[in-house]
């Protein structure tokens, strides 16, 4: 008797194979017959753009004295954290003014290395001090400070914020899955620059619009950390907050938030990191500090500045990073912070101290400039020196990937009718996960069509499909010779972490010196922010294969290159897989950056929406990106998904047998 076809059958698959090579030839039929069909007529266009940016000039027309208000409260609190770190404050005292300057270098920085040694020991407190070291002795600690005020003032917002929504969308499951969720989405694949946008149009130029645009781009991770977190809790502590006759309300702020402190300090953690990724965009807009360095220099093609401010950046980020991963393991780290209170008594007090003995010795209040340093062009007359010693082989490597991998790539994409490239990316979605994801795909590049951005859309995938398959190509045989070796695993732990702090816009200035303007140096950039993810995924996943299977492995007498490619890499390929994702979701991020060096993709039309103050152009724009961003990140999860339940029928070494000629 023949058996009956399941819907996960192969008989099934092999009839929605065929239904879909069917529906394929009928879209490549009509593209040749209908010219519509092969070119987007512009007559169907619809002026999506021009609408909102009508709707934005109409809200703000009517509603600007509100948002000027709030601009004004909003920037007593940062004026008060700029004051004491950076700039100083008047005080009007009668009919005089008294002027007070911020805090001494020296108090900071010595209330930064008492809580790294609190809260880290010695080495935490070492890494301190090598970071304030290098802020002071290379210049950069004002401009420092000044992006320290920014991120005192965004943190807090974002973290109250995004634990609002976070318990909001855990009390409220459906809310959460129908509104919260799908908007955080949005929200972390709207490139930064969209959010300047509109908040350059309702709250004006100036640091105000630059905090708020870093709180709404810093607040998702801290959201969905709360609901994860809460979500999570053991239902233990809930039956005994019921058995105590706790409401929703205490069992929520007064048992279930304190038991998950450690998952929200991780949460906080990536709000900072987040905060100090926007500090750079957020200059545009007007935010000083050392993203208004970075981009400055980046104007000038002046690597040695944009390498120094750039690393400042990074140097804030791990010292803020290393203390919040410090503070999270504490036990019970509000309970110490009470019970022993001249664990931060001391510091304000040797801050105030420091501070006042300013005022007599200068040399504690501002760092004495003749024990500064500088790089002096040395990076500078490096790249001139690789130009010219070096610029014949770096153009045969600009012109063979130019003529070998992304110009196939770009006319490919760019030439092939818009019907049969939405119909083929609706076809696979479909095999890959059914109808609700073909639905999205659907959704995703067709709301970049009947916009007028296809051909944008077209570049913009274009750079990060180039960008990807070269990052994977060096990625992943980096992670498996990392992978080996202990000391090459955390020294290249560290390199990815270094390279994850490391501000975007770094990224472009060597490329731009070395390769001049264009595609291959925005490749350049995208493939250096982009690869850190799959370096890290594929590293974590070859190192948390069983070590049995490993062993099994061996005693059939495989080698080095055969375990990795019949147990280790098989075993490993869903989490690489994932890795490959966030690498296209990173190069989705970074080609708005790379706008400013002359791409042509969704990320020049966001760039030049905030030049030209056009909020509804660089809105469509923006979403145009994180409509392509979530539909890549659903497929290949839904990839992972499906390798992961075939991986089940296998017999425990990978998605396919051990070949014969191993066994």
């Amino acid at each position: 008797m023949d058996s009956i076809p399941l819907r996960d059958g192969g008989l099934f698959r092999e009839r929605r194979f065929g239904v879909a090579v069917a529906i394929a030839l009928v879209l490549v039929l009509i593209s040749t017959m209908v010219p519509a069909a092969a070119v987007y007529p512009p007559a169907w266009k619809l002026p999506l753009g021009n609408m909102l940016t009508t709707a934005l000039e109409f809200l703000v027309e009517h509603i600007s004295f509100i948002t000027r208000a709030i601009a004004q409260v909003v920037q007593a609190p940062l004026v008060l954290a700029s004051g004491l770190l950076a700039n100083g404050m008047e005080i009007p005292f009668g009919n005089t003014r008294i002027e007070l300057p911020p805090l001494s270098w020296a108090g900071i920085a010595g209330a930064v290395i008492w809580a790294g040694y609190y809260a880290g020991g010695f080495r935490l407190a070492l890494l301190q001090a090598l970071g304030c070291a290098y802020l002071l002795l290379f210049g950069q600690w004002n401009g420092a400070m000044l992006t320290l005020a920014s991120v005192a003032v965004c943190v807090p917002v974002a973290v109250i914020s995004g634990l609002l929504v976070g318990v909001l969308a855990h009390l409220r499951p459906k809310l959460n899955t129908w509104l919260l969720a799908p908007g955080l989405d949005i929200m972390q694949t709207v490139p930064a620059f969209a959010y300047l946008i509109p908040t350059l149009l309702l709250f004006g130029f100036g640091p105000v619009a630059a905090m708020i645009a870093t709180v709404i781009f810093a607040m998702p991770p801290m959201a969905r950390v709360t609901c994860l977190a809460l979500n999570q809790t053991p239902v233990e502590i809930r039956e005994l907050a019921k058995m105590i006759g706790c409401t929703e309300r205490q069992t929520i702020w007064r048992i279930l938030l304190p038991s998950v402190l450690p998952s929200l300090l991780v949460g906080l953690n990536q709000t900072v990191m987040m905060t100090l990724n926007m500090v750079i965009v957020a200059s545009m807009i007007g935010a000083g500090g050392l993203g208004f360095d970075v981009l400055r220099a980046l104007r000038q093609l002046d690597i040695d500045r944009g390498f120094e401010a750039g690393a400042a950046i990074v140097a804030i980020a791990v010292m803020l990073d290393r203390q919040g991963v410090a503070i999270a393991h504490l036990a019970r780290p509000a309970e110490a912070l009470r019970s022993r209170r001249w664990v931060w008594i001391a510091p304000i007090g040797f801050i105030i101290a420091m501070t006042l003995l300013g005022a007599e010795f200068g040399w504690l209040q501002n760092f004495p400039r003749e024990l500064r340093f500088s790089t002096g062009g040395v990076l500078g007359d490096a790249v001139r020196w690789i130009n010219v010693n070096y610029f014949d082989t770096m153009e045969a490597l600009r012109v063979f990937v130019l003529s070998y991998l992304m110009n196939p790539i770009k006319i490919y994409l760019t030439t092939t009718p818009w019907i049969i490239t939405l119909g083929f990316v609706a076809i696979g979605a479909y095999l890959i996960a059914g109808f609700r994801l073909a639905l999205l795909s659907v959704f995703a590049f067709g709301f970049c069509l009947v916009d007028g951005l296809w051909d944008k859309a077209m570049i913009t995938l274009y750079l990060c499909l180039s960008a990807t398959v070269v990052a994977t190509l060096i990625g992943i045989p980096i992670a498996i010779l990392a992978a080996r070796f202990d000391g090459l695993y955390r020294a290249t732990t560290v390199a990815v972490e270094v390279l994850q702090t490391l501000p975007s816009f770094v990224y472009l200035i060597p490329a731009v010196m070395l390769f001049r303007v264009g595609d291959f140096a925005a490749l350049l950039a995208i493939v250096a922010f982009a690869i850190t993810p799959i370096i890290k995924f594929t590293m974590t996943a070859l190192r948390a294969v069983p070590a049995d299977l490993i062993e099994a492995g061996r005693s059939m007498g495989c080698s080095k290159s055969q375990l990795d490619r019949y147990i280790l890499l098989p075993i490993a390929f869903p989490t690489i897989l994932l890795g490959i994702n966030q690498a296209i979701l990173f190069a989705l991020a970074m080609v708005v950056i790379t706008a400013l060096v002359g791409t042509r993709d969704l990320g020049q039309e966001v760039y030049m929406a905030l030049t030209a103050a056009d909020p509804g152009r660089g809105i469509v724009a923006g979403l145009g990106l994180a409509f392509l961003g979530i539909f890549i990140d659903r497929l290949f999860q839904a990839g992972v998904a499906g390798l992961q339940r075939r991986s089940h029928v296998n017999d425990g070494i990978g998605y396919e047998p051990v070949p014969s000629e191993v066994k």
